[in-house]
């Protein structure tokens, strides 16, 4: 798997549709930004409010786009397993590098039903699968002891978004399993914490807009270079906080806008930011230095 900076891709609106031209752009932008990965599909791509033909269209475009020039980690989860299993094995077969599959939201699994479902997932489908872990948005958390007898029971369950902002869960689960199964950020906020704990990067939402410094402060770590990753983390650290004013990929995709990378059209429920909220949005960026 990667290591390093991975972008929790937006998924870019014209008028109501799927731009793919500009999701193109994306990838190619990415690419030469130093991205090492991309999850289309997740959360930061409003993936509960694409149809599923959109979902599978989508991972379909940005693998084509990727040409294997950049790993391409699909999100495919559900709260349904046996969906879970059909969009996992689209995904593997236009070409995905792996899958990234949330936990079940709504229904509330028990950690029993968790190991069932990503059983389920891993066993019908011969791809890596990395699993996500954000209890903030789904209503469950899914346990260290949980996470450890996935990874060891099934090959092929390879690694893990952490976005429980618990980092004794992620430390627990780096004492207890080998360094290749890859422990993931799952919040901007906290990737520098998990590198020091032994993680291999971060599913980044702010790496919509910085790609280069995410990529460049994971990069400096890994070199040992520990004063420029703090370096970097401090010089982000306002943009973390503002890409999460409100409800996310809101924030992210404002500032997309602003900077002319993508609309910031979204789909509702979403809508666009208050005033006041797009106000700091805007002094943050410019202050960073990414708007004038």
């Amino acid at each position: 798997m990667f290591e390093g900076s991975c972008v929790a891709l937006v998924t870019p609106f014209s008028k109501g549709r799927v731009d793919e031209k500009k999701l193109r752009d994306l990838v190619e932008f990415h690419i030469a930004e130093g991205t090492q990965a991309i999850v289309p599909c997740g959360t930061t791509g409003e993936s509960a409010t694409l149809s599923h033909r959109e979902h599978g269209r989508v991972i379909e475009v940005v693998v084509r786009a990727a040409r294997k020039r950049i790993q391409v980690i699909a999100g495919t989860g559900s709260n349904s397993t046996r969906e879970a299993v059909e969009m996992t094995r689209h995904a593997k077969s236009v070409g995905a590098d792996a899958c990234l599959l949330i936990t079940p939201y709504y229904n509330k699994p028990t950690q029993t039903g968790l190991v069932h479902h990503f059983r389920t997932v891993a066993r019908s489908v011969s791809v890596p699968i990395v699993l996500y872990n954000v209890p903030s948005r789904t209503g469950v958390n899914m346990l260290p002891a949980t996470v450890i007898e996935l990874a060891r029971s099934e090959k092929n369950i390879v690694g893990i978004k952490e976005a429980s902002g618990n980092l004794d869960q992620s430390s627990e689960i780096r004492k207890a399993l080998p360094k290749d199964f890859s422990l993931y950020s799952g919040d901007d906020s906290l990737t520098l914490p998990i590198l020091s704990l032994g993680g291999q990067g971060v599913i980044s939402v702010v790496a919509n807009i910085i790609p280069r410094d995410v990529a460049e402060m994971c990069d400096a770590w890994r070199s040992g270079d520990t004063d420029r990753a703090r370096e970097l983390h401090l010089k982000m650290f306002p943009l973390f906080k503002a890409v999460f004013i409100e409800t996310n990929p809101i924030p992210v995709k404002t500032a997309m806008g602003r900077m002319r990378l993508c609309s910031s059209e979204l789909r509702l429920p979403l809508v666009a930011m208050s005033a006041e909220n797009r106000k700091k949005l805007e002094s943050a960026l410019r202050n960073y230095g990414v708007l004038k």
